[in-house]
């Protein structure tokens, strides 16, 4: 702080402490972002440093989605900007809060130069360049434009002296930037249309047995209180998306299964007459042609596009308002809920494949009858997130992490990550490939660091799984997947981490109970035979 007066980098952090921002990720270079790591210390709020910015990034996700809150993150300029794409194109298709804040050096230099306004444009909902004499009301709209529906991630351009100028005594002033993106959804195409109750209440008053589709839009504690009465009272069933996990529980007698668009569902939503989504949006969905045959209508608090999904009609408002509405123009259904678990039963008996060793679903199931009670618990995309979303049980919403619209490898351990930070009494379980794994490998320096409790299951089969699977669908020679083997435990230890290997269920559940006893970070080799890969995939998808 510089004399008696504020500097803009405190009236940064003060604005992000308002709005309930829980820690500041990243890798500092050496502009204006120091500045911000200062003001950040002196007003206690954490900040956490990174290996890399994509990790940054994916872990101040995870923590907006915990929170509710935004998250943040900070780069260099030029390849620093460059690297965080990654986290900020997750969080602008999983419609996640997120401030993203880059260096800059005044145009005149070429050296490192990128426009990272024009970089960050396709993936984000906004961009400024912060100004001394403007910062308070650019950070109260970038604030404001993030954590409006749909939520998404804002970038501020910093530029190297900006931050430590003596901030003015504010006055509002016009704020320099690209215009906000007025729908990251997209516009309509066709059937859709936002607020038109009308067309709503004529498919709910002939339903018999409305099923409810349940997606990101709907994971607030008070949306998933409403959805949860609301099934309970008129006996109707809800599938939830991967991102939706636990807003219905997955031991709820009405809970009808895992909604992606797949194979698996089909039986469940063939005996349904209307589909009804709430909170639901087609980012989250297998791009795959929809072959529902019956209506489809959607409510939430933001209209989505129906390029893919021929909604019939659309209800916008807060998640518990539509149910409301719902509630009074659905009728007591005539599902059959012995009938609904024997189907849920079904689902999960069909992924329950045998292979000729340790198969990933015995890793999930041993480690979901250890930990899935206590813990938090973050997926990784792979062959083994199939049966990890499943038959990992979950009652509460967010409690199950997973980057869906984008679905990036390298998402699970930074959102441990950030997801640890706020709880450090709750352990937090990173289930991961060993591909997306070796992509942020690096981060469990930052869990060392931050002494964190999170406990890494990496399921170890040397090879780009689900790739492989889709070379063989092709007829094609394997080639480009095999990733060779890895001594996991060395490469843990060499950072800190506690760590061991585990070739059976057994040896698995002890390696669990130890890792479970530590305060700090562990990681657990389990030692996969991916033979039944393929037929996983065929039963879930098709």
């Amino acid at each position: 702080m510089i004399g008696s007066m504020p500097a803009v980098a405190d009236v940064i952090i003060s604005r992000l402490r308002d709005a309930g921002v829980a820690a500041m990720f990243g890798v500092p270079g050496g502009g204006s972002n120091l500045d911000l790591v200062e003001a950040a210390g002196r007003a206690r709020l954490p900040f956490v440093l990174t290996s890399t910015e994509t990790a940054g990034a994916l872990a101040a996700v995870a923590q907006a989605e915990v929170t509710g809150r935004p998250g943040a993150c900070l780069t260099t300029l030029g390849p620093g900007a460059a690297s965080v794409v990654n986290g900020v194109a997750g969080a602008f298709l999983d419609r996640v809060p997120l401030i993203v804040f880059t260096d800059s050096h005044p145009e005149i230099f070429a050296h490192q130069r990128l426009d990272h306004r024009a970089l960050m444009a396709p993936i984000t909902k906004w961009s400024a360049c912060l100004a001394a004499d403007t910062a308070d009301d650019t950070l109260e709209r970038a604030i404001a434009i993030a954590t409006a529906p749909p939520q998404g991630p804002v970038h501020l351009d910093c530029p190297g002296d900006v931050a430590s100028i003596d901030a003015p005594t504010r006055v509002a002033r016009p704020v320099q930037g690209r215009e906000p993106q007025p729908d990251v959804a997209r516009p309509f195409q066709g059937r859709g249309r936002s607020g038109d109750p009308e067309r709503v209440a004529l498919h709910l008053q002939t339903a018999r047995k409305p099923l409810l589709l349940v997606g990101l839009g709907a994971r607030r504690p008070e949306d998933a209180a409403a959805i949860r009465a609301f099934c309970q009272r008129r006996t109707v069933p809800a599938m939830v998306t991967y991102k939706a996990k636990g807003v219905v529980p997955d031991d709820h007698p009405l809970f009808a299964g895992v909604f992606t668009n797949a194979t698996i569902e089909q039986p469940v939503i063939d005996e349904s007459d209307l589909l009804i989504g709430v909170g639901l949006d087609p980012v989250e969905l297998i791009p795959r042609p929809w072959i529902r045959g019956q209506p489809i209508v959607n409510c939430g608090p933001y209209p989505v596009e129906d390029r893919h999904v021929p909604f019939a009609a659309q209800l916008v408002d807060a998640v518990p308002a539509c149910v409301d509405y719902l509630d009074a123009r659905v009728r007591s259904s005539d599902w059959r809920i012995e009938r609904l678990r024997a189907a849920v039963s079904e689902q999960r008996r069909r992924i329950l494949l045998p292979a000729r060793g340790l198969a990933a679903q015995d890793v999930v199931l041993v480690a979901a009858e250890h930990l899935a009670a206590s813990t938090r618990v973050a997926v990784d995309a792979g062959a083994h997130m199939f049966p990890v979303t499943m038959l990992w049980p979950v009652r509460k919403p967010n409690d199950m992490l997973i980057s869906n619209g984008l679905s990036t490898m390298g998402f699970a351990l930074p959102a441990a990550i950030g997801a640890a930070l706020l709880d450090r009494d709750r352990p937090v379980v990173a289930l991961t490939g060993d591909g997306g794994l070796l992509m942020c490998a690096a981060e469990l320096a930052t869990a060392v660091r931050e002494r964190l409790h999170v406990i890494v299951i990496v399921f170890s089969d040397a090879s780009l799984s689900l790739i492989e699977i889709k070379q063989r669908q092709r007829h094609h020679e394997h080639a480009g997947v095999a990733l060779g083997t890895i001594g996991w435990p060395a490469l843990a230890a060499s950072f800190g981490v506690a760590a061991s290997c585990a070739t059976n269920e057994a040896e698995i559940g002890r390696c669990i109970d130890q890792a479970v006893g530590r305060k700090g970070p562990s990681l657990i080799e389990a030692r996969i035979d991916p033979s039944n890969y393929g037929r996983t995939l065929a039963a879930v998808r098709g």
